[in-house]
């Protein structure tokens, strides 16, 4: 597998839905992107239970912990701020900078 990092419609701080698997029509806000291999850690989403063990000299406690797994990017879709639907995203030139539009209202997604 190369090197080559991939182009994620996602960025962090968007609010997303999730599309397949357990958390299906879930939403949170992105709090990661892993270009490299193609995922998005989304608040809420994805919970995975780990196991713990104690170390009193680091002050950790032992037990099981809820914690946030990455999702593929390709099963989450932005939700437009202004028209509050998740809708596809259009890459398009203003002011000599790339801006990402909602294909359904036209409203920049980029503040």
């Amino acid at each position: 597998m190369s090197n080559e990092k991939k182009s994620i419609h996602t960025k962090t701080g968007d609010r997303v839905v999730v599309l397949t698997g357990k958390d299906k029509g879930k939403i949170g806000n992105v709090k990661k992107v892993d270009l490299a291999k193609g995922k998005v850690l989304v608040e809420g989403v994805n919970m995975a239970t780990k196991a713990q063990k104690a170390n009193p000299m680091a002050g950790i406690e032992g037990g099981l912990n809820k914690i946030e797994k990455p999702v593929d990017s390709s099963n989450v879709m932005v939700v437009c701020p202004a028209c509050e639907k998740a809708t596809r995203i259009k890459m398009e030139v203003k002011n000599d900078k790339k801006v990402r539009v909602c294909k359904k209202c036209g409203e920049s997604l980029d503040v």
